[in-house]
């Protein structure tokens, strides 16, 4: 669980509204990735402090976030991003806690590396809908509601900056865990801290410079594909070795 420094420090910051958030949503945009621990993202939060704005929904600043992701049966998404091809996409719902709003989500990453993010609202009328999914998939993916099953779910808290030009956003999460629906194995990435850059082009930022400065540099990693390999020893993993053996030797030092 995160420390109530983090707390302090974000209190600090000052916040921009959900509201305000919509009209920077970055649907279309370059996604860059950094690992580090949570001892030093209060390091980092100290230099954004600054720069850029948090995300404040309902009085709070940290907010936790539930998805659940699909695939095949044959976690043809899974192997997709296993075996690096493009394009590839994956399906899921994203339940924001606080906020009581679910979406129906379909993220496609194009063979130039741009992230397509469509979604729907879940609302209590069609939630169970097979029809209102089958005709969103229809439109934005390549799967049919039938190919698919419900295959991980994870949760985390989430801190959401964004630079004081409103032009990139900058996602934090933090405590991270996983409960796979095919093995019902569990697993947590407790002092792993997950910061994805957000943005309409690859352009300099404040943001990468004192990620550069704190020595966080970029490195690729996938919710919904570590989670799986951690949950799930049947899948294959090898391309993933390296990185779990990383991100243990990072949580762990």
């Amino acid at each position: 669980m995160y420390n109530s420094s983090i707390n302090l420090l974000l209190d600090k910051f000052q916040s921009i509204s959900l509201e305000e958030m919509r009209a920077i949503s970055l649907m279309n945009r370059i996604d860059t990735k950094y690992l580090t621990t949570q001892k030093r993202l209060l390091d980092l939060l100290t230099e954004l402090l600054p720069h850029y704005y948090v995300q404040e929904n309902n009085g709070r600043r940290v907010n936790l976030y539930k998805t659940l992701y699909y695939d095949t049966i044959d976690d043809f998404m899974y192997l997709s991003h296993h075996n690096r091809r493009r394009p590839r996409e994956k399906i899921r719902v994203r339940e924001y806690v606080e906020s009581d709003l679910s979406f129906f989500e379909v993220k496609n990453k194009s063979n130039r590396g741009r992230t397509l993010k469509q979604r729907s609202q879940l609302t209590d009328d069609i939630n169970h809908s097979d029809a209102f999914i089958d005709d969103f998939l229809h439109q934005n993916a390549q799967f049919q509601l039938k190919d698919l099953l419900p295959k991980i779910q994870n949760k985390f808290n989430r801190i959401t900056l964004v630079n004081k030009n409103k032009t990139e956003r900058l996602t934090v999460d933090f405590d991270i865990s996983f409960k796979n629906l095919t093995t019902n194995s569990k697993s947590s990435l407790d002092n792993l801290v997950v910061i994805e850059l957000k943005q309409s082009k690859n352009v300099a930022s404040q943001g990468k410079e004192i990620l550069k400065s704190l020595r966080i540099l970029p490195m690729s990693f996938s919710k919904f594909c570590i989670g799986s390999s951690l949950t799930n020893p049947k899948l294959k993993n090898n391309l993933f070795k390296q990185q779990l053996r990383d991100i243990n030797k990072l949580i762990t030092s």
